[in-house]
């Protein structure tokens, strides 16, 4: 029994360093570096392996990364399998069915593509472009630690039917202007646009607004169906890039948003609000951006604000110890609340941005909203008192003393 629960303990934290991924536990930032600095070098390693004169040279080199890139991509492969019955959404299903189900995803496919080139080279005689184009998929590994890849798939994917329609219509105005461009050109020009499918290949060229020059109109008429489908060709590569630029917004605003709104529900003093009331506090938080050295907050400054770390990291510098603070963790609820002065400095250990919640602002909402009223002050009134010092919460006791 307690084996089990040891193996239970086991998997719970693999699957937290390599799916979690929080930036507040170091052995999984290490990890997930790690990872990543062994896809670009194995990328790398296959552009610069395909230049004859360094395979030659450096063959053993070449062949030593991808022995290593093969085996840690395995061994992740296997454990992220293995740790598949601790993701939420799969908690439900048998162990069996969670990890068949897992292992059919997206990222978990290119996973699994990312280590075949290695057995191919292994067991099988495979020509090395194939290799190389297999080992390039390795770059899209990188999807799963890179916030902005993630939104930019989301936002594809949210708006694929609106691509897919762009694709139909640039299909049709390709076969039309090919098309109309045979019937003008094909008899002055028979080698290049004598039938429609040989006219296609100029449509589709001029339609992206490439035009290589290797197939051009020579009669009026065919310059003038040019002109019409160049300027067509501007008009459809502008409305792919304006659904994905409109999508990718919208993807990063929500994001922001249940980061915000994660980091506000997690503060003692608002846990105990509904999801309206941690909006309505929301709309009182301002930015503030900070430079690597300034100073947040001084000692002994009036504490009158409450601050959300929403990126970067700042050190609190108390009397006998130092305190690191990253993304997510908040210091100086209650000095909201109580007006006290500061018994450290805080100072930024990086360029940071920062979400500042005065507490006059928060007075203000409390006046138009007696439920949040009531809410924030049972919570201050039961942590007032003599309170250990946490590292994601109050950072002065006279922030959390009467």
């Amino acid at each position: 029994m307690a084996r089990l629960r040891s193996l239970a303990i086991i998997r719970r934290r693999t699957y937290e360093i390599l799916d979690v991924g929080s930036q507040h536990d170091p052995v999984s930032r290490i990890v997930h570096r790690a990872l990543v600095a062994l896809v670009l070098l194995s990328v790398a390693a296959t552009i610069l392996e395909s230049i004859p004169a360094l395979h030659a040279r450096y063959r053993i080199f070449f062949q030593g990364i991808e022995f290593l890139a093969g085996g840690l991509f395995t061994l992740e492969y296997l454990l992220r399998i293995w740790a598949t019955p601790e993701h939420p959404p799969l908690q439900h299903f048998p162990v069996w069915r969670a990890r068949i189900n897992y292992a059919g995803s997206p990222a978990m496919i290119i996973d699994l593509l990312a280590i075949v080139p290695f057995y191919l080279a292994a067991f099988t005689t495979s020509d090395f472009e194939v290799l190389v184009i297999l080992r390039f998929l390795r770059f899209y590994k990188l999807a799963r630690y890179s916030p902005g890849m993630r939104s930019l798939i989301e936002a594809v994917q949210s708006e694929r039917r609106a691509l897919i329609a762009c694709l139909i219509i640039l299909g049709g105005l390709m076969i039309i202007a090919a098309a109309i461009m045979h019937a003008v050109e094909g008899k002055a020009q028979p080698d290049k646009f004598g039938t429609i499918p040989e006219a296609m290949y100029w449509a589709i060229i001029t339609l992206t607004t490439v035009g290589y020059g290797d197939a051009a109109p020579i009669t009026p008429a065919g310059k003038l169906v040019a002109g019409g489908t160049a300027v067509m060709g501007l008009v459809m590569l502008s409305l792919p890039v304006g659904i994905i630029a409109t999508a990718f917004a919208e993807v990063i605003h929500r994001r922001d948003f249940v980061v915000t709104w994660n980091m506000v529900s997690r503060v003692p003093l608002f846990s105990r609000l509904d999801a309206s009331e941690i909006a309505a506090v929301m709309r009182y938080l301002r930015s503030r951006a900070v430079e690597a050295g300034d100073v947040v907050v001084h000692r002994d400054d009036p504490a009158q604000s409450m601050y959300f770390i929403s990126a970067g990291a700042v050190e609190v510098e108390l009397p006998d110890r130092r305190i690191r603070l990253d993304e997510g963790h908040f210091f100086g609820e209650i000095a909201i609340l109580r007006k006290g002065r500061r018994s450290a400095t805080v100072r930024a250990l990086e360029a940071s941005r920062l979400l500042v919640l005065d507490r006059e602002d928060l007075l203000t909402l409390m006046e138009q909203n007696s439920t949040i009223a009531e809410h924030v002050q049972s919570v201050a009134q039961s942590r007032l008192g003599p309170h250990p010092l946490e590292p994601s919460g109050d950072i002065t006791e006279p922030e959390i003393t009467p």
